[in-house]
């Protein structure tokens, strides 16, 4: 971790000394967690214990609609999920530890189409994407609960240009560093969306993108699980020691 040197005068007694005063660097990355449509923070949390220990500040939080909210779920929008990320990230940022030029945001499913879309109201450093879920623009305002499955299957399985979504023209502005995690035997968002999202990332400052053979779209078996937890943690303590060494690109300035 980077040091900070300080001059200070030490008094003993009368006379004043010289010293230097080297400490850690006060401020550590943020990581935003974003759990997937009727999920939670658990899975999350259990995560952001193991990657804190790499010396971050992490976050997990339900959106609305969800556990204590679940009663809200049928009349819940996108609009107002992303209010609850926007809210949730302005916390983390607010935390005395966290370094506002290095927050990460990762998201599942549905809370990473929307975590894509929120790299264009605030700054993200690093933006990681768990099988990534797209919706249809027009029908932004409709409960999330309503909306029609079977033409989201057909939309999925469509490969997409930016111009045409929304998450997919915010991840063509991203410049940051980016993980794509993408489950063999995902029935919810196949291969096609992947591919769509990859292909939208043109400005990013690196792309990675993994595969978790024989996973299904939850990550149901224990060994899937475990998998994506490898991969997670070792991409973000890859990316947190390039933090750490002062590693920021440049279009993070307008954020200093």
């Amino acid at each position: 971790m980077t040091s900070h040197s300080e001059q200070v005068d030490i008094q003993v007694g009368e006379d004043i000394i010289a010293g230097t005063m080297v400490s850690p660097q006060r401020k550590v990355p943020g990581i935003l967690f974003v759990h997937g449509w009727g999920g939670s923070q658990q899975r999350d949390l259990a995560r952001a214990k193991g990657i804190a220990g790499l010396g971050c500040v992490c976050l997990t939080f339900d959106l609305r609609g969800h556990e204590l909210t679940r009663e809200r779920q049928p009349s819940v929008t996108r609009e107002q999920n992303l209010a609850d990320i926007v809210a949730a990230y302005d916390r983390l940022a607010a935390h005395p530890a966290t370094d506002p030029k290095a927050i990460a945001v990762i998201g599942t499913s549905y809370g990473g189409y929307l975590a894509s879309i929120l790299t264009t109201r605030r700054p993200v450093r690093w933006l990681a994407l768990r099988v990534p879920a797209l919706y249809l623009d027009e029908d932004w305002d409709v409960p999330k609960h309503e909306l029609n499955r079977q033409r989201l299957v057909e939309y999925r399985n469509t490969f997409l240009q930016p111009a045409g979504n929304r998450a997919l023209s915010a991840c063509s502005e991203f410049a940051g560093d980016v993980l794509l995690v993408e489950s063999e035997h995902d029935d919810f968002v196949p291969h096609t969306t992947l591919m769509s999202y990859r292909s939208a990332f043109v400005r990013a400052h690196s792309m990675t993108h993994r595969m978790v053979d024989g996973a299904d779209h939850a990550l149901t078996e224990d060994s899937a699980q475990r998998a994506y937890t490898s991969l997670l943690t070792g991409w973000i303590g890859e990316m947190v020691m390039g933090a750490r060494i002062g590693n920021y690109p440049h279009h993070l300035a307008a954020y200093s």
